[in-house]
C-alpha cells in the first residue's frame, strides 16, 4: 500500500508549522530540514500580484534516483508502504543520493556522518497515526493516506482536484501530490 501526502497550495499560508513540527518530532539538527516551505513570488505587476508557498520534502518517488545511486543499499523503498527510507547503519555518508535527488530534500547529518530525509514520520505511521506535519497544519493543507485505496480520503482528494506531481519530467514518479483548489 503506497502511503503519501497531498498538499493543497491554496490552503498553505507559509506559517512554517510543518517545518517546526518536523524538526521537533525527528530531532533534526540546526541548519538541516526534512521539510521546507518555499515562497514562490511575488509575481505579476501591481495591482495583480500573486504569491504562494510550496511545501517541499521527500517526494517518496516510485523510481527514486536516490535509491538507484546508493552504493550500499542504505537508501531503499519500503515494499509495504512505498516510503523511501535510509538505513543509517548502511549509510557511508558519500552523499551520492543528495546529488541524485532532483528535489534537493536530503540533509547531511554532520554529527552522525549520514544522510537523512523525511520518513513520513515512520514511527508514527507504523502505529496508525499521521505524520506530524499533517497533524499540526493549521490550514489543513495536508492529507495523508493510502494512494492505492480508491475510497481513501487522499485518493478522493487527488482524483477530485486533479492533483499533480512536481518535476514529472525526471521520471522519478513522485508519490507526493499538489493541487490548487
Amino acid at each position: 500500500m503506497r502511503n503519501c501526502l497531498v498538499i493543497d497550495l491554496d490552503r498553505c499560508s507559509g506559517c512554517d508549522s510543518c517545518i517546526v513540527a518536523c524538526k521537533l518530532e525527528n530531532n533534526i539538527d540546526l541548519g538541516n530540514y526534512w521539510n521546507q516551505v518555499i515562497a514562490v513570488g511575488p509575481t505579476g505587476t501591481h495591482p495583480d500580484i500573486e504569491q504562494y508557498w510550496l511545501p517541499v520534502q521527500c517526494q517518496q518517488c516510485e523510481n527514486a534516483a536516490c535509491v538507484h545511486v546508493c552504493p550500499t543499499g542504505a537508501s531503499y523503498r519500503d515494499e509495504k508502504t512505498g516510503v523511501v527510507l535510509i538505513d543509517k547503519a548502511k549509510c557511508i555518508g558519500c552523499q551520492y543520493c543528495m546529488m541524485a535527488c532532483p528535489y534537493g530534500v536530503r540533509s547531511f547529518n554532520q554529527k552522525e556522518k549520514v544522510v537523512e530525509k523525511c520518513t513520513l514520520c515512520k514511527e508514527r505511521t507504523d502505529r496508525g497515526d499521521i505524520p506530524m506535519c499533517v497533524r499540526v497544519c493549521p490550514g489543513r493543507a495536508r492529507v495523508y493516506g493510502a494512494l492505492d485505496d480508491p475510497e481513501s480520503e487522499i485518493s478522493k482528494v487527488v482524483r477530485e482536484n486533479h492533483a499533480y506531481q512536481l518535476l514529472e519530467e525526471f521520471g522519478t514518479r513522485p508519490q507526493l501530490r499538489y493541487y490548487n483548489a
